[in-house]
């Protein structure tokens, strides 16, 4: 099982619930979708007891300070763009600023799945094929709402939590 996460937004105390959930899950790995933020964020990550994949989002700042501090918890930097094989499954990584490369990289056919944040709108949707995730906002700044997402990697079967 894979953990998802994005657009945390320094809020800690949601950060702290998703990692919570995440090792209570037992989850193997977690993706992070960008818009970290700030570096400190990593100090709330560090309890996490699966592996980390991140990427970096539009609200990222100090970037060379999320990579240090990151690199420190053991996390993985995928830059703005992570291919990475999991649990069997090739999964593009991706902030999602733009909508149509979203689009372009799950119409590809080379991704079995494609996690996304930006939009802070959690939900899924497939194209041709290709499984697409937004797990919605962690930090819950503009909807309200602060939730993740768990995928399962047998079934592909996506089930959103609210922390």
């Amino acid at each position: 099982m894979i953990g998802i996460m994005s657009d945390s937004h320094d809020n800690m105390d949601a950060i702290y619930k998703a990692v919570s959930v995440f090792n209570e899950k037992n989850v193997n790995s977690v993706l992070h979708a960008g818009d970290i933020v700030s570096p400190f964020t990593g100090k709330a990550l560090r309890n996490l007891e699966s592996e980390l994949y991140y990427v970096f989002g539009n609200n990222d700042g100090d970037i060379l300070t999320i990579k240090k501090w990151f690199d420190e918890i053991g996390a993985e930097n995928c830059g703005n763009f992570g291919d990475l094989t999991i649990e069997g499954r090739h999964i593009a990584l991706v902030h999602g600023v733009n909508n149509s490369m979203v689009k372009a990289i799950a119409g590809s056919g080379d991704y079995d799945v494609v996690v996304r944040g930006h939009t802070h709108n959690r939900g899924t949707e497939y194209i041709k094929g290709t499984l697409i995730i937004n797990p919605g906002e962690t930090a819950g700044v503009l909807t309200g709402n602060r939730s993740i997402a768990l995928l399962d990697t047998d079934t592909l079967d996506v089930e959103f939590v609210e922390i």
